[in-house]
């Protein structure tokens, strides 16, 4: 297993998730749940490494993955980085989310958000192993 990629990838979706919780869908832009109410943590540091955490612990699964896949599968078919990683996140992460937000009635724009980053930060992380693979 690349452990290396393991730890990049990790990195990438962890500042990928900065980003994307912060300029470009924070609190103050879209993150209302409820009127006049936005969603905020009060221990960002703790948020931050929980975070950091899981998604070591996901890059961790994913180096796994594409190592039990070998070297010469993913060098003949790069593709794979991407669809299996997207297939992750499409298949399983997404609707995940979505049946646990049904269920507290996070509004759609929230979860459409949150789904765009699990998208991105898994193919992020898929990339990452396909550079360094």
């Amino acid at each position: 297993m690349n452990w290396i990629a393991v730890v990049v990838a990790a990195l990438a979706a962890g500042l990928l998730a900065f980003a994307w919780f912060g300029p470009l869908f924070g609190p103050a832009k879209a993150r209302k749940v409820a009127p006049g109410k936005i969603l905020a943590r009060s221990r960002p540091e703790r948020v931050a490494a929980i975070t950091g955490g899981l998604l070591l612990l996901t890059s961790v699964m994913m180096g796994h993955m594409f190592a039990r896949i070998g070297t010469e599968t993913l060098a003949a078919r790069p593709w794979l980085y991407f669809m299996m990683s997207g297939g992750l996140a499409l298949a399983f992460v997404i609707p995940a989310l979505w049946i646990s937000f049904s269920h507290i009635r996070v509004p759609t724009r929230v979860a459409m958000i949150d789904a765009g980053y699990w998208l991105a930060a898994y193919l992020a992380m898929g990339g990452v192993f396909w550079l360094l693979g």
